[in-house]
């Protein structure tokens, strides 16, 4: 029996106890690469529509979370996640037509909720995604307003599937107009004046396994009042794109359409909507380089490239004579650049060091101000219209919650619109961006936050977290779950490792293909930088990521399990010699490669796949393996493979386990209850397996 004089051996006893995982059954699968024969024992987990499976992800749910119930402050966690998430949060505010619209949660509503004003002032409900679906799981992911603001035009998704709906509603009455358009995927809606709107999709798999492929996508055009059946494809019928989208200028006369086989690199077409009989005009018709127009001023356009400069720029080109050569507008510097446009300016964004920078620049190019930001960190937002006279952003760090700011270019003036009501005292807490040396000597900077008073003694629960790919940055921002993880006496610290987009391209492609190794070198050495600077040591270092970031997880959990504590690979691509061949998969080759490539790609591949690295006899640190059954991205093979293979080979006893949400996705449109009971189980799981004896209040 435990008593509290004994409770942190207690606690060691009761973690390290047996665990009897689900039987897995295995199959006789071989596949061969280049002459090598890899077997595939769980093959059939890929079918993840089988009652087979079904049965398997019920058993394994039943293992987990009888585990997890067993957690002592599991719900004192839950508790304090609700409680400081449970506070009203509005969004910027945008016009449409004669009214103004915004987002709003009253506090812990699973959906936010879209409101309008009319010109009386009064505040009226516009759209509540929460009435969807009975359990939240059915999310608003588009919202776009035809020219004059009369018709809206709004996508769902179901159970977090990357497949839509699309609905089309009249705005003053709000009912509903015409039929719904279904099985549309990766798809802006983009109108063009008040006819009709632009969307892109595939072909809709036959069958319904989540894994089928989806290799061509298409351009469409919905006009009003007419059924899905006679949409005309625009676009995509001359050969195979993985990725294809439209967007109309904000004055309606060009139709732009980007083109592209896998992540990075684009082609670039536009057609001049003016014209009923006018062709579409190539601009770029290689995927060297990514490339889109940000905006125009009749035929010139206003296209941000990466061509011949790596942290990319703004050039200008001709509409009516597209051979003709691009004029730098704003040049490329050190830092890399992301515009947005609004209120007749551009606004320049870029990343230095993961921090942000914004300068204002006229329409002749001319730098109107560096904008005054409110300290460090992110700053999202100044986009709108060329007629608004007000634009929005939005300011966060890793222990400041997110405020928004009303900001008025002409005069640059900034204010307060909406301050978080967040229960969080920033001042009580702590952030610095420090820089540590990788495997091969590259600098990478890290960002590390905590309590303040916290103790450099090496005993401090840590999470570390990154991402390291796709061109994507990792920039500071807030958290409620970090915050309760700080405030219960957690570190958190950030690596922007490479393969991410922290420094332009070249900061990208050095964590592609044959260089991934540098992203789990630099993930690596940021989990010894925290242990040689006392923050933390491997018995409370735990490793999180999410989707590629998944993959990072696995991949340094089997390189160097002894650094670890616990793992916490989410939604993860695990097996990297199949990784191509499910749904949209093959666009990822850019950044991994594929294993029929090459000889030397696929023996790379397998040399760091986290699904045949396990390896029987090694003790791998406590894993707690999250995915959704509904992921149709990353399917959950990937995390039923890596389940499968460590509770097979795992020595020692720390648990393998993994939490399998049901009738959710790859994490967008997630109901607030899933994300805090996941978030919830997720530090509980970490605490635990770190022999922790209490949770702080």
């Amino acid at each position: 029996m435990c008593i509290a004089a004994t409770l942190a051996s207690c606690n060691q006893e009761n973690r390290q106890e047996s665990i009897t995982y689900p039987e897995t059954r295995k199959v006789d699968v071989v596949d061969s690469y280049f002459g090598t024969e890899v077997t595939d024992p769980y093959r059939w987990l890929e079918d993840d529509r089988s009652d087979e499976t079904a049965a398997w992800v019920k058993a394994q749910n039943e293992v987990t979370f009888g585990y997890l119930e067993k957690i002592p402050f599991r719900e004192q966690i839950k508790n304090r996640l609700e409680e400081l998430w449970n506070y009203e949060k509005i969004g910027a505010p945008f016009t449409e037509g004669d009214y103004t619209f915004y987002m709003k949660n009253d506090g812990l509503q699973n959906q936010y909720v879209v409101y309008r004003k009319g010109k009386d002032g009064n505040e009226e409900l516009f759209l509540d995604p929460n009435k969807f679906s009975e359990d939240g799981t059915t999310s608003l992911a588009d919202l776009s307003f035809s020219r004059d603001g009369k018709t809206v035009a709004y996508a769902i998704s179901e159970g977090g599937s990357d497949w839509r709906k699309f609905i089309v509603m009249d705005v003053a009455s709000k009912s509903i107009i015409g039929d719904t358009l279904i099985d549309i995927k990766f798809s802006g809606i983009s109108w063009k004046g008040n006819e009709g709107f632009f969307y892109s999709s595939y072909d809709k798999p036959i069958g319904s396994e989540l894994s089928a492929m989806t290799n061509q996508h298409k351009l469409y055009w919905h006009k009003l009042g007419t059924p899905q059946s006679e949409d005309k494809v625009v676009f995509g019928l001359d050969k195979k794109r993985r990725y294809i989208g439209g967007s109309v200028t904000e004055d309606d006369h060009y139709l732009i359409i980007t083109a592209a086989n896998s992540t990075y690199g684009n082609e670039l077409y536009i057609k001049d909507l003016t014209n009923p009989d006018s062709r579409i005009v190539t601009l770029v018709d290689n995927f060297d380089n990514d490339c889109y127009v940000i905006d125009n001023e009749g035929d010139k356009l206003f296209i941000v490239t990466d061509k011949d400069a790596p942290n990319s720029k703004i050039v200008t080109a001709d509409a009516k004579d597209p051979s003709a050569p691009w004029i730098d507008f704003i040049a490329e510097t050190e830092n890399v650049l992301s515009p947005t446009t609004g209120s007749g300016y551009f606004f320049a964004h870029y990343m230095k060091d993961a921090i942000s920078q914004v300068k204002q620049y006229d329409y002749q190019g001319n730098l109107v101000r560096e904008v005054a930001l409110p300290g460090i960190g992110t700053a999202g937002g100044f986009g709108g219209k060329r007629k608004d006279t007000t634009l929005y952003y939005s300011f966060t760090n890793y222990i400041t919650p997110g405020t928004i700011y009303a900001y008025e270019p002409k005069e640059g003036k900034t204010e307060v619109y909406e301050k978080s009501k967040a229960k969080f005292n920033s001042d009580d807490f702590e952030s610095e961006q420090l820089f540590y040396t990788s495997k091969d000597g590259t600098k990478v900077p890290i960002i590390i936050s905590y309590k303040k008073g916290t103790k450099r003694d090496g005993k401090n629960p840590t999470i570390l977290y990154g991402y390291g790919g796709f061109n994507a940055s990792m920039t500071p921002g807030f958290s409620i779950a970090n915050a309760v993880w700080m405030l219960h006496g957690g570190v958190y610290a950030v690596a922007n490792i490479r393969g991410g987009g922290e420094y332009g391209k070249e900061w990208h492609v050095a964590g592609t293909q044959l260089q991934k190794q540098n992203v789990f070198d630099d993930f690596i050495a940021a989990g010894e930088f925290l242990i040689e600077e006392g923050y933390t040591s491997p018995d409370y270092l735990a490793i999180r990521g999410g989707s590629n970031g998944g993959l990072l997880v696995g991949a340094c959990m089997t390189q160097r399990p002894d650094l670890f504590r616990v793992a916490l690979p989410a939604v993860g691509v695990l097996d990297m010699l199949r990784y191509h061949t499910f749904t949209a998969g093959a666009g990822w080759g850019y950044d991994y490669g594929t294993a029929e490539q090459s000889e030397e790609m696929f023996n790379y591949l397998w040399g760091y796949s986290p699904v045949h690295n396990v390896k029987e006899g090694v003790e791998y640190p406590a894993t707690l393996i999250t995915t959704a059954d509904h992921d149709d991205r990353v399917v959950p093979a990937h995390s039923f493979k890596f389940a499968s293979e460590l509770q097979e080979k795992q020595a020692g006893r720390n648990p393998v386990l993994i939490r399998i949400e049901v009738n959710a996705g790859h994490g967008a449109g997630k109901p607030l209850s899933k994300t805090i009971e996941e978030n919830a189980d997720m530090q509980a799981f970490t605490l635990y397996n770190m022999d922790v004896r209490k949770i702080r209040e």
